[in-house]
């Protein structure tokens, strides 16, 4: 039970009692905490990012849409990876997550007692942060708020590191990955997950009013009626509830369902457009993420999706992570070339 209230009646010595049951329903909402500051928030000898590193991080498992967006251009950017002595398969697939879902990556270049290079390590977004003085970063262990801590947990690297960032119009110290416009439709996407399963973890129904106008019932019924009904939660929902009242009238006791119509018929009309949200702002064809289309015609030849999408979208991601290049003074990292999967000139076959 989780409110109680008693009504004085119009009748002397008459009361009218409501009560409601159920848990309390988390609402989860992110638009205050994924606000800007004004600038950049100066934090001792670096800069906190504008957008909390460790929300970002959580936002990954949002939404199926959402992850396999981001698993299918990892994936065609591993295909297509040619490893190298200075950075192996495993570091590349991880510098590239960052950068899809955190909006930069950083890399930590390892040098031999020579001074050379020997390799690129992954430093993860989540916990490096670019210092005020241009070229130092930091290594630092965020508190549950993503603010980071004090003098504990803190590292200095000992060398610059290669930054690479999605441009952000705010500001130029941290990037801002670019589905972040639609985290609003991610968030909406999981809710509607959520309140699904307490729909049916609730036995099917977004809740009702139990009306009792029987003046046969004493207070004594009532309070054992509403205990019989505290208990039918959850696993209890279908058991049936017998009420004796001889001389009651037929419409003494009556069941008022609650919103249930609109919530059987919003759910789906939710996850579509949150979906659609999601798609767009990632860029990607529904057909490359096993959408099943709602009409006859489909979505188009999957072939000629696949090579605009790789064109459109694979190639500019391929020329910003060459920009580690840049850092190293040579080549380390490289792709070999798309063969496109309907060749040019060919036509799309007939259905």
């Amino acid at each position: 039970m989780t409110e109680q209230a008693l009504v004085p009646a119009a009748a002397a010595g008459a009361t009218i009692e409501t009560f409601s049951f159920g848990d309390d329903v988390s609402v989860i909402s992110g638009r205050e905490s994924w606000g800007y500051f004004d600038g950049l928030w100066r934090n001792g000898d670096w800069y906190e990012p504008p957008v909390p590193f460790h929300g970002l991080a959580k936002a990954y498992l949002l939404s199926p849409h959402h992850q396999s967006a981001i698993g299918l251009k990892l994936n065609l950017l591993r295909r297509h990876f040619v490893p190298s002595r200075w950075l192996d398969a495993n570091t590349h697939d991880r510098l590239v997550l960052d950068y899809l879902q955190m909006g930069q990556f950083f890399a930590e270049p390892i040098m031999n007692l020579g001074g050379r290079l020997l390799r690129y390590q992954h430093s993860p977004a989540l916990h490096t942060r670019v210092g005020v003085t241009p070229g130092e970063f930091f290594w630092v262990r965020p508190d549950p708020n993503g603010v980071s801590i004090g003098a504990q947990g803190i590292h200095k690297f000992a060398r610059p590191l290669c930054h690479v960032q999605e441009p952000d119009v705010a500001q130029e110290v941290y990037g801002l990955p670019q589905w972040l416009a639609a985290l609003q439709s991610a968030l909406l996407n999981e809710a509607a997950n959520l309140f699904r399963r307490r729909y049916y973890i609730n036995g099917g129904h977004a809740g009702y009013v139990f009306y009792a106008s029987e003046g046969t019932l004493s207070d004594v019924d009532a309070k054992a009626i509403r205990e019989k009904l505290m208990q039918a939660k959850g696993r209890g929902n279908f058991k049936n509830l017998f009420i004796h009242a001889p001389t009651g009238k037929k419409d003494g006791i009556q069941i008022l369902p609650l919103a249930e119509v609109a919530a059987k018929d919003e759910f789906a009309g939710i996850k579509n457009i949150t979906r659609d949200d999601m798609l767009a702002a990632h860029r990607v064809p529904p057909q490359l993420l096993g959408v099943v289309p709602q009409n006859n015609g489909g979505f188009g030849d999957i072939r000629s999706a696949a090579d605009l999408f790789f064109i459109n979208e694979i190639t500019p991601l391929m020329t910003k992570v060459r920009e580690l290049n840049a850092h190293a003074g040579m080549t380390v990292v490289d792709y070999r070339d798309y063969v496109p999967m309907m060749p040019a000139g060919a036509a799309a076959p007939a259905r």
